[in-house]
């Protein structure tokens, strides 16, 4: 197929109707790709998508040298994507805090690709620009709404936002300043620091999974330097948020910046009867938000908002072909100082299009659901008699393991509850999630699988049979073990 024919653009006159033809091509790939799936996740592990892509005559890693056309490449590859996806719409997907995006906010994104806005500079998005600060401080107002200046900027995800949070921090205080934060905390905290020149992070003790409040007051009186503590609202883990409270009280009186990732629970602020479960978010210095989690936008969909709105100008560059000074004293809105990308995608469009369209009471109620389901699947798991609960679920995750990996002891036990996860991803059947915790005897880490309930409409029901598939998988494979062991034989 020549090269114009293949080439049509998707904006300007005549953009609309060609993607109007092309977009059911897509699709048609994609319910075909997922009926060829037929479950959560591809059977088979990596050596199976490899074949796939082999066979599919893509898998060469050299780049075509005439192109197929646009039908064919559409239907062919989008089919290939949607079979060998883990599909976050299939209640057994559930091992990561990767939602299932709403419909309403895909139909979004592709307008927005379709216009393709870069969010570098006014005259590049006009009114991409407008809406992005119309949303954004909309955002400010939920986090902080008694404060006055307020402000949030949109970022790429969790890690972009605490690295923003620990960057304020080192403005503010130089690079002098020790980032403290709990065991419980994101690894992308640690990461920052490192990227930022900052000291190594200073890691206080947790309990449940929540930082304990009287051994961050003891690490900070230590210090006796300047302090960034990041707490945690909703561990990657077990969903545990820290007593955000205390720790700004604690703060407040060691003179220490308070920043939290919230990317996690953030977003139970839109519920009137989670909201209380991550109160003192308002007291932070920063916060950190994310719609692709609790949001159901597809990724990247990150929020930072920061209570006073002063301490994002630590984010301002300048470049004479974006953000000139004559042309921002002529009225020109500077954006190049709202990230600390260049050019980046509109993705508040599709974010403020999904708040339009459910209201900040919608995505409430959709988060109440999650945990309200995250509460049913804990109680079938407390009256499994083949699984141990960690505890009950605070935001919508599930821990738990299988009673028979305790009966094994460690690292018999440890080594099974991972091979249970495999045996199941590979089979296909489901993608569970995995974490260390410190319940073993003296706190000796053990392993833990957990599910991270994200689909907003599925209830208690839809989990049962992989709870029961999770304990006959451990013990067939305690079985296989026992009949390989010399004892045995």
């Amino acid at each position: 197929m020549g090269v114009e024919a293949a080439a049509g653009l998707s904006g300007g006159r005549g953009g609309a109707e060609r993607l109007g033809e092309l977009i059911p091509v897509a699709l048609r790939g994609l319910a075909n790709g997922i009926a060829e799936r037929g479950g959560p996740v591809p059977a088979g592990g990596p050596a199976a998508v490899a074949a796939a892509l082999a066979a599919a005559g893509v898998g060469t890693g050299v780049l075509p040298r005439t192109g197929v056309g646009e039908e064919r490449a559409l239907e062919e590859l989008s089919a290939l994507l949607a079979a060998g996806s883990a599909d976050p719409a299939d209640p057994a997907c559930a091992a990561h805090l990767h939602c299932p995006p709403l419909a309403v906010s895909v139909a979004a994104d592709v307008v927005a690709s379709a216009l393709n806005p870069s969010m570098d500079s006014w005259d590049q998005a006009p009114v991409a620009s407008e809406l992005e600060r119309e949303f954004t401080t909309g955002i400010a107002r939920l986090c902080y709404p008694a404060a006055v200046g307020a402000d949030a900027v949109v970022t790429s995800g969790g890690t972009e936002s605490n690295l923003l949070g620990l960057l304020l921090a080192r403005e503010a205080g130089g690079f002098s300043v020790r980032p403290v934060c709990g065991a419980n905390s994101h690894h992308s905290v640690a990461r920052a620091a490192w990227l930022l020149g900052l000291p190594a992070p200073v890691v206080v003790a947790c309990e449940g999974d929540r930082m304990v409040p009287s051994a961050l007051a003891e690490a900070l009186a230590k210090l006796g330097a300047a302090a960034v503590v990041v707490a945690t609202a909703g561990t990657t883990n077990t969903g545990r948020i820290d007593p955000l409270p205390e720790i700004a009280e604690i703060c407040h009186r060691a003179g220490a910046r308070l920043h939290v990732d919230a990317a996690y629970g953030g977003m139970a602020l839109c519920s009137e009867t989670l909201r209380s479960r991550v109160a003192g978010l308002e007291l932070a210095d920063s916060v950190a938000l994310d719609m692709h989690k609790f949001g159901w936008q597809p990724v990247a969909a990150g929020l930072l908002a920061a209570r006073d709105g002063a301490d994002l100008a630590a984010l301002t560059v300048r470049a004479e072909y974006l953000n000139a000074d004559d042309d921002t004293e002529a009225g020109l809105p500077d954006l190049l100082g709202r990230s600390i990308r260049t050019s980046r995608r509109p993705d508040a469009f599709r974010m403020a299009v999904t708040v339009r369209a459910l209201g900040t009471e919608g995505v409430g109620a959709l988060v109440e659901r999650c945990c309200a389901t995250a509460n049913g699947v804990h109680a079938l798991v407390t009256a499994h008699a083949g699984l141990r609960s960690w505890g009950a679920p605070e935001l919508s995750t599930v821990v738990f393991r299988p009673r028979v990996a305790d009966e094994l002891g460690a690292p018999a036990g440890d080594e099974l509850v991972a091979r249970v996860r495999r045996c199941l991803l590979e089979a296909g059947t489901a993608v569970i999630g995995r974490g260390l915790l410190p319940t073993g005897p003296d706190g000796v880490p053990q392993l833990w699988l957990k599910l991270t309930l994200l689909h907003p409409h599925t209830g208690p029901e839809d989990y049962r049979s992989l709870l029961d598939q999770v304990v006959a998988t451990a013990a067939a494979e305690c079985a296989a073990v026992a009949r390989q062991s010399p004892v045995a034989s």
